[in-house]
């Protein structure tokens, strides 16, 4: 399996630290508000990594963080008159209702960064004593020119970010000893949120929290550190430098960073009117077909998005879903003999498909391909399964499809949900036949409702029901 790594800037061969094992970080929202689609694609593509390398048998330590204090959390919070808790709580609730519609599978551990405090203090109080870091009046700086390899992720040279790029350096430039060095600690403001320090009391810069977390959850050293391409400069740059220095060690072996999302063809932003939230997009679709689209393209990227992208992945993931479906049609009707020579060498044609899949996989995780091969799939068992067919071959075809899926976190095979009063009409249906004594009926409405995961209970205050 090949990684593209950001900081070697080529395709490397996957070798995790601990054989068997992957300790995975990636950097999670800051919750402030509903997640938008620009949130969704790191949470896509790297829950799609996360569950390839499980297909592979890897066991992953999967660690996603949610950033739950930051100024923009505040300024809702004073907005709103409540606390900064009480947002990052809201929305970290909300994020998690989204993340599930597109199946995005919990993280092993998702830290919250109030939570991490002491570790971040730790780390800060192990800097300063190498060196690394000094205490102006309370703020806590970085010293970014004593770590000399500075930039090997970015590509960035620091004499160019210090003549070129003003911009990109930090404010209080006053206080530093260099206009490069950036900030661990921050003094407490009037209205935020602080905790006592060796340095007074206030709160962590951004960059500390995750090198603090990554180091708690998964060790000094990891094997992949993820996010979207914005983190390159000059966040993850600064977790190289904070980790690297505290621990003496290599911080993440492998950078993954998934390109950008445009919204048609421009740069998503409230000013454009083009801003949406993964709720928004949920009242027009099913977040399924968010995810298919997410996946239609290499991770790496830029990806567009419209809604004539939008429907056409609706009308692909609608075509695997009707394959899936005629073929359960098939099976059901089918017979149930071993299969012919003539089947077992379709199986194996069938079997071509998945390994097609794998190696699109194994090339840095390339889900456009192994989309493409899902169809290749499809169109086979379109065109060659019949109901000539045995049960057993129909069921290998249609549970092919469905694994494959599975692996991309697509649900390929829909199971029709009833409806409270749809249950409950059934439910009239059968206490009417049982009345009737027509037995055969009733048996066949509790069988139906069992099939659709709807379990009767008889108790004498009459009828219940529960889902299975």
């Amino acid at each position: 399996m090949k990684i593209y790594n950001t900081q070697s800037k080529q395709k490397e061969e996957f070798v995790p630290l601990v054989p068997g094992k992957v300790s995975m970080y990636v950097c999670g929202p800051t919750v402030y508000n509903f997640i938008h689609i620009g949130n969704a694609r790191p949470m896509i593509v790297f829950d799609t990594v996360r569950r390839y390398m499980e297909h592979k048998g890897y066991e992953v330590n999967f660690v996603s963080n949610f950033t739950d204090v930051d100024d923009k959390i505040i300024a809702k919070a004073i907005e709103e008159g409540v606390s900064a808790q009480e947002i990052s709580e809201r929305y970290i609730k909300e994020c998690k209702k989204d993340m599930a519609a597109m199946n995005v599978k919990p993280a092993t551990t998702h830290p919250l960064a109030t939570q991490e405090i002491d570790g971040m203090i730790e780390m800060i109080a192990t800097l300063i004593e190498k060196g690394y870091a000094y205490d102006v009046d309370g703020t806590v700086y970085f010293r970014t020119r004593k770590f000399d390899e500075y930039g090997k992720l970015s590509h960035k040279n620091l004499e160019d970010l210090r003549s070129g790029n003003r911009s990109l350096l930090v404010t209080g430039e006053d206080q530093k000893e260099d206009p490069l060095d950036f900030v661990l600690w921050k003094p407490k403001k009037e209205g935020e949120p602080s905790w006592p320090s060796p340095w007074g009391d206030g709160r962590p810069g951004w960059h500390i929290e995750c090198s603090v977390m990554a180091k708690r959850y998964l060790g000094e050293e990891i094997d992949i550190h993820a996010g979207g391409e914005d983190l390159i400069f000059p966040h993850h740059e600064n977790e190289i430098a904070q980790s690297e220095c505290c621990n003496g060690k290599t911080f993440a072996r492998y950078w993954m960073h998934n390109g950008f999302l445009n919204i048609d063809n421009r740069k998503m932003s409230k000013s454009l009117g083009n801003f949406f939230t993964v709720r928004e997009i949920a009242e027009k679709y099913d977040l399924q077909v968010l995810r298919f689209f997410m996946l239609s393209a290499h991770y790496r990227s830029p990806l567009n998005f419209s809604a004539e992208l939008m429907e056409s992945a609706k009308n692909a993931l609608e075509r695997i879903r009707n394959a899936v479906s005629n073929l359960k049609y098939l099976q059901e009707a089918a017979s149930a003999e071993e299969m012919t020579a003539d089947e077992q060498a379709m199986l194996a044609e069938v079997k071509s498909f998945e390994t097609k899949f794998d190696e699109a996989m194994d090339d840095d995780f390339n889900t456009a391909d192994a989309i493409a091969a899902v169809f290749e799939l499809v169109k086979y068992a379109n065109t060659n399964v019949t109901s000539a067919n045995t049960a057993a071959l129909t069921g290998a075809v249609k549970e092919a499809i469905i694994r494959l899926c599975d692996i991309l976190g697509i649900i390929a095979e829909v199971k029709e949900e009833l409806l409270d009063d749809e249950i409950e009409k059934l439910i009239e249906e059968r206490q009417a036949a049982r009345k009737a004594k027509n037995f055969a009926r009733a048996d066949e409405i509790r069988n139906e409702l069992l099939e659709k995961g709807i379990v009767l209970l008889d108790t004498r205050e009459g009828v219940k029901w529960k889902r299975a």
